[in-house]
């Protein structure tokens, strides 16, 4: 996404699984490297972190 990920837009670079095709690439977007996974962030499941992401992008928003 050359102009960045819009809010509430899933990212294209995440697979069927939810895992992201550039990790580990120098190609990964600077921001996606500073998200720390913590059990605030993941909690026990994939709609939990999803959730959290979300409000994180709203509360960001330009």
């Amino acid at each position: 996404m050359p102009d960045g990920k819009p809010a509430g837009v899933r990212c294209a670079q995440l697979d069927d699984d939810n895992l992201c095709r550039l990790f580990g690439s120098p190609e990964r977007p600077t921001v996606c490297g500073g998200l720390k996974p913590s059990m605030e962030m993941c909690g026990e499941s994939n709609s939990h972190a999803m959730v959290w992401l979300e409000a994180l992008e709203r509360s960001t928003r330009p």
